[in-house]
């Protein structure tokens, strides 16, 4: 491990307990900085609501330290958008965001139109699907960025067990991101969770960033950040456990592929990978192929948006 990671891991890796609540409070009041909750959902009636709850009743009713919970439903055909509004979200959809730019599927795509529906100088996105879910999730990871003026993006970090084994979850995360980072950026070794979906950001770099419109959205950020702001303004946060639905082999190939395709393009902008990915199914005449687009469309930062400046300058 590279030495100044070393130094990275010493001094920008934190635990939850670190910061208190009243800590947190405090440094919100004196800098009057504003805290937007961001949940990109897509059919999860089943725990969406739970973790609206949670956040609205331990980070906006017990203690004032989020100012909005944002669920944007990109598409859902079950009744995610009731659920979270019920639980007290505002429910945006993805197609009414900017509807001058068709939208296309992805979680990426759901996050980058976000920036134009909430307010927060901070945005903290927390995926849908988590169980179990702890408020130390949001209040973790937005505590380094109330607390220290030089660090612009923080990422949760935490175990995730796979059929009650410790630390088994994340596989795309093993087999793929971390050797790309490894041996590509090794200054971002040091994430323990470089795909998780849990991580909080200052608008003002988020605005800058282009987002990959589809699972290599975690991955693109970390390098264009990187390269953006340095090491040094990124960080993260121990919050414990992390529980959610695990995808199959096959969608985790899927997902792979496309991070793969995030990193090919900022590794080089010359010769592309053909962007397809084969995959084989049993059917009733053996195996069968099935193949697929890992074509990663990126949408452009915000700020280059003329909509997002018009609302500024409102």
């Amino acid at each position: 491990m590279l030495e100044e990671v070393e130094h990275w891991l010493a001094t920008r890796s934190w635990s939850v307990t670190d910061r208190p609540l009243h800590r947190l409070l405090s440094a919100k009041q004196r800098t009057g900085q504003t805290i937007s909750v961001v949940l990109p959902a897509l059919n999860e009636e089943e725990t969406v609501g739970d973790i609206v709850a949670v956040v609205r009743h331990d980070l906006m009713e017990q203690v004032p330290l989020v100012d909005e919970i944002v669920v944007v439903d990109s598409g859902s055909t079950d009744r995610t958008s009731e659920v979270a509004a019920r639980a007290g979200a505002r429910v945006v959809h993805r197609d009414e965001i900017l509807p001058r730019i068709p939208a296309v599927p992805g979680k990426g795509e759901v996050l980058w139109r976000s920036l134009l529906v909430t307010g927060g100088d901070i945005i903290c996105f927390v995926d849908a699907d988590l169980r179990e879910f702890s408020s130390d999730f949001v209040s973790g990871i937005v505590g380094p960025l109330l607390t220290e003026p030089g660090v612009d993006l923080v990422k949760a970090m935490y175990d995730r067990p796979l059929a009650g084994a410790a630390g088994q979850g994340g596989r795309v995360t093993e087999l793929m991101a971390r050797p790309l980072l490894n041996l590509h950026w090794p200054q971002l070794a040091g994430f323990v969770q470089p795909l998780g979906g849990e991580y909080a950001a200052r608008r003002s770099l988020l605005e800058q960033l282009p987002f990959p419109v589809g699972y290599g959205v975690e991955l693109g950020m970390l390098v264009d950040a990187l390269h953006l702001v340095g090491l040094d303004a990124l960080a993260q946060v121990d919050v414990g456990v992390r529980k959610h639905r695990h995808q199959d082999g096959q969608a985790l190939g899927r997902m792979a592929a496309e991070i793969y395709r995030t990193a090919q393009l900022r590794l080089a902008r010359g010769h592309l990978v053909r962007p397809a990915l084969t995959q084989f199914e049993r059917g009733t005449d053996g195996f069968e192929p099935r193949t697929y687009s890992v074509d990663t469309e990126e949408r452009p930062p915000m700020a280059e948006i003329a909509e997002y400046a018009d609302r500024k300058v409102a």
